[in-house]
This record gives structure tokens, sequence and C-alpha cells, in this order.
């Protein structure tokens, strides 16, 4: 293995790594990304590289969730068979889940392309500013919905919230929490309703990208860079989660705030 190919591996864990740390926080993963990757000369990567780290910290974070996940789908399929109300509850949630899924997904199919071809690091960094500033909005609020207590239209508006967050530099973990606090939800709600919405689309993702990646021309030659990229986000976005659902418990969310402002005007100066 040659220095430049060690080279190329490095800059690929450090992407990976800033993918991971950045997906489940509120300061817009794809655009760090972005700024990573343009900093370190590595250009776009591409939409392997993107599916590849993107089921990365899918896998995290179905790890993460995973006994939530098996307790909602236990209690939904025993609620159609039974129509019991105490599975009523979990059951309504994972259908919110799916209604909040749709948005982003109708925009998805119909303006990635538009999307891809037209962000610069001056969107990035405006973005940036939308998600600080949004941030900030919310930073004193409380709600007190818990997950029994979610209707169709607070599925939507945080749906529509994920939506937005197809563009670079907003963050989707920002916007979907933003927008569950902003509707009432209590924080470990929206944390956990945020993650669940991102599961579906992440896993649509993944399996729209699936031809795109077994046709990759040069993914023999990328290996093994990318087995690197894909480890430093899958353990990444692990450590950063956890790390987010303390700062969520603490109410500290204006810090990402500043992180945003000051990315975007660096961004704004040097770019």
């Amino acid at each position: 293995m040659g220095d430049l190919d060690i080279i190329l591996i490095i800059k690929m864990i450090i992407v990976g790594l800033v993918q991971g740390f950045t997906e489940p926080i509120p300061v817009s993963s794809s655009g760090q990304v972005m700024i990573a990757s343009e900093i370190l000369g590595l250009g776009e990567q591409g939409f392997t590289f993107a599916i590849l780290t993107n089921t990365a910290s899918l896998f995290a974070i179905l790890f993460i969730y995973r006994k939530d996940i098996a307790r909602l789908a236990v209690n939904s399929i025993l609620y159609v068979k039974t129509k019991d109300f105490r599975y009523k509850s979990d059951f309504r949630f994972v259908f919110f889940i799916v209604i909040g899924t749709i948005p982003a997904g109708v925009l998805g199919i119909l303006l990635s392309d538009f999307i891809a071809e037209n962000v610069s690091m001056t969107t990035i960094a405006l973005m940036l500013f939308i998600t600080g500033i949004a941030l900030w909005l919310i930073r004193n609020m409380k709600g007190n919905k818990g997950e029994s207590d979610l209707t169709m239209k607070d599925a939507l508006i945080v749906g529509l919230g994920q939506a937005v967050a197809l563009t670079p530099g907003i963050s989707r973990s920002g916007a979907t929490i933003i927008s569950a606090v902003a509707v009432g939800m209590k924080s470990d709600t929206a944390l956990r309703f945020s993650f669940m919405l991102y599961i579906p689309v992440s896993l649509g993702g993944v399996i729209l990208g699936i031809s795109d990646f077994l046709n990759e021309p040069n993914k023999a030659d990328l290996a093994i860079p990318y087995l690197a990229a894909f480890i430093a986000t899958l353990l990444m976005t692990y450590i950063a989660l956890k790390w987010f659902m303390g700062i969520m418990k603490s109410g500290k969310l204006s810090y990402f705030t500043y992180y945003c402002f000051l990315v975007g005007a660096l961004l704004l100066i040097f770019f």
C-alpha cells in the first residue's frame, strides 16, 4: 500500500468521523461532510460514499434504539391482532412515524437532483444560520406531550421539518427536534420521534441506492478506504448520539446555535 493510499484512508476516516459525529446532532451532517471534504481536497464523494456512511449511521442508531424498535413492532402487531387498549399507544406512535416520513420521502424523490445541483458553500452557510436561529428560538421551550399524546398534526409538522432538512446546512435532527419541541413534545419524546423518523427515510435511501453502489466502477480500488470510513462513522455515530441524549436531558440545545453561527460565518469569510 502506497503513501497516497494511506493518506486517502486517513482522509476517508476523518470524513467518516465528521459524518458520524454530526449525524445525531443539530448541525447538518451533510453540510459538515461537504465542508470537511472540501478542506481535505476530496471534492464531492459521490452517492456511493454517502450511502455507505449513511448506512453506518443507520446501523448505530438502530442498535441504540433496538429495544424501542422491538417494543413498538411487537405491540403494534399485537394491537392489530387483538385491538387491546394496552398496545394502542405504541401502534399510534408507529402510525405517526409513517405519516411523518411521507413529506421527506416525496420531496426527496422530486427534488434530490435539483438540491444536489444547486448547493454551494454559501447555501450551506445561510442554512446553518437558519438552523442556529431556530435552535435559539426554542431553547427555553418545555413540552409536556408524551408518545400517547401525539396527533396527526404533530406528526405532519415534524415530518415537514425533516423534509426541509433535505437542503445541506439544515440539520435533519435539528429540524425534527425543533419542530417536535415547537408542537409541545417532551425532550425525550422529541428525541425518540426524531430518530425513529430517521430510520425509514435512511433505510429507503439505502435501498434506492443499492444499484448505484453495486455499479460503482471504483469500489474495488476504494474497498479499504470505504471500509475504514464505514467503521469510523459507525463508532462515532454511536458515541455522538449517546452524548447528544445527555445534552437533550440537560436542555442545552443553545450550544449548537453558537456552533452553527460560527461555522456559517467562517464559510462566508473563507469560501
